[in-house]
């Protein structure tokens, strides 16, 4: 939808005046970040856990507009930068750790093992899927593909816990399995896609 020059006219427009709001108060763009995270991570744990799906979504969602306020703030200070890019990187992986881990706590708290393991399999994939990306980069290849990224992640695990909330049974664990599933190929297709970009040999065959 951001690709979009009118969509982006208009969160321009929605972000900027807090933006320089915040700036005029000398907040900085990391302090945003990281009260982002810290308020995005509380909620999770916190409400998730309780079953109190529709409040924590929703305002997980108003939360999640510190990812636009940061960087337009970092943009208008002029402090756009590698170090900025890597601290919203490192703290998504911990929204995204609390976000599962609360629907994890929440189906132990239910009795509800398999939403438990389908909550942890998202999460690990999840993390991994990340770290295989930082990994092909610090080795000189690219692994941007896949067919799980992180937005796509949480917009299904918040629809579905979004729809739990509401009362629609079986969608809640139905989504994270899918996840945890679309996870494991995401990672096959990342090992393979750098495999090939480093160009590893085959095994030697013998001549017989």
């Amino acid at each position: 939808m951001l690709n979009n020059p009118a969509a982006r006219k208009v969160i321009s427009g929605l972000i900027e005046p807090p933006a320089r709001l915040l700036l005029r108060m000398h907040v900085s763009p990391d302090a945003v970040t990281i009260a982002g995270t810290v308020l995005t991570a509380g909620v999770a744990l916190w409400m998730l856990p309780q079953g109190m799906f529709i409040p924590a979504v929703l305002i997980m969602l108003v939360l999640s507009m510190s990812d636009l306020l940061d960087g337009t703030m970092a943009r208008m200070a002029g402090t756009s930068g590698p170090w900025g890019n890597f601290l919203d990187a490192t703290l998504d992986r911990v929204a995204d750790g609390a976000i599962f881990g609360g629907l994890a706590l929440y189906g132990a708290f239910q009795g509800q093992p398999w939403l438990t393991a389908a909550a942890l399999l998202a999460l690990v994939t999840g993390q991994v899927t990340s770290y295989s990306k930082a990994r092909a980069e610090a080795v000189g290849a690219t692994a941007n593909v896949g067919i799980a990224e992180r937005a796509e992640r949480l917009i299904v695990a918040g629809m579905a816990t979004l729809l739990a909330g509401l009362g629609v049974p079986y969608v809640l664990p139905a989504a994270l399995w899918i996840l945890g599933a679309l996870g494991l190929i995401t990672v096959a297709q990342r090992i393979w896609a750098v495999r090939a970009q480093l160009k590893v040999p085959g095994p030697p065959t013998s001549d017989g």
